[in-house]
């Protein structure tokens, strides 16, 4: 059994925690961006970009022993660490445990207060698409 979503959201907030200055902030979400792996060409498509994104992101998911797996990209270095952070917390979880999360580390670690409006009209609609992408599996369980 993996971590709880409030638990990896807990460890993302201590690890932004030891950083006061934003700009050690960003750049550790440069390299959460820069560890995250490749997404493969074949799902670099229009419907798996997310409308509402400055920056071209790509989300893509996959519904494997009732949990679903994201993988992403995106062609802006902090968007692609933003993603990384959604990933590590979604991902390999139930599409009812995505629905039901409350996202309190975008808040707690300072990132919507630091993001322009248009990334962070961009962080939501990533949240967004990943809690759709989790209604859509749900239902297909029923």
């Amino acid at each position: 059994m993996g971590q709880k979503i409030d638990e990896l959201q807990d460890a993302v907030i201590e690890e932004f925690a030891v950083f006061t200055d934003w700009m050690d902030r960003y750049a550790l979400l440069i390299d959460l961006g820069n560890s995250l792996p490749p997404l493969d060409e074949k799902h670099k498509t229009e419907s798996n970009l997310i409308e509402g994104c400055q920056s071209r992101v790509w989300l893509h998911a996959g519904f494997t022993d009732g949990k679903i797996f994201f993988q992403g990209e995106s062609d802006a270095v902090i968007v692609k660490g933003i993603v990384s952070l959604l990933i590590h917390i979604l991902s390999g979880h139930t599409p009812q445990e995505i629905i039901d999360a409350r996202l309190y580390f975008i808040d707690a670690i300072g990132l919507r207060e630091h993001l322009s409006p248009t990334r962070s009209n961009g962080l939501v609609a990533m949240v967004r698409q990943m809690r759709m992408y989790a209604l859509a599996f749900r239902s297909m369980e029923d």
